[in-house]
């Protein structure tokens, strides 16, 4: 099936959403995304663990990841090369929105007064 609908404004990887369409440099929609790998301390992507419809969770590198939109992903590879990506290895890391009050670093108000989300690292 071939990707022909607006992703919106280009993001980075710390806003990118949970179920964001995934798209080949071919034009085929591969998957879903499940959640970012990264250390955000460090501003450290590592890549995006998505949901295929064919072969469950994959693992895509950060290297072959083109682009981050509001509503699409944009992957250097083609359906080819992703129907060949691996599953990713567990533990993944996960990142999910603080509780209030946990965080109190300027970073942390500057997100709120965004409405944005901070992001930590589940164990």
């Amino acid at each position: 099936m071939l990707a022909d609908m607006d992703e919106g404004n280009p993001i980075a990887y710390e806003v990118l959403e949970q179920g964001v369409q995934v798209t080949a440099s071919d034009g085929v929609e591969i998957g879903t995304v499940v959640h970012v790998l990264a250390v955000v301390e460090r501003d450290i992507f590592h890549g995006l663990v998505i949901s295929t419809p064919d072969r469950g969770l994959r693992f895509v590198a950060a290297a072959d990841v083109a682009s981050l939109h509001e509503r699409g992903v944009d992957l250097s590879i083609d359906s080819a090369a992703a129907s060949q990506l691996s599953q990713p290895s567990a533990p993944e890391a996960i990142y999910d929105a603080d509780s209030p009050g946990e965080r109190k670093g300027w970073h942390h108000w500057i997100r709120v007064a965004e409405r944005k989300g901070d992001w930590n690292r589940e164990r």
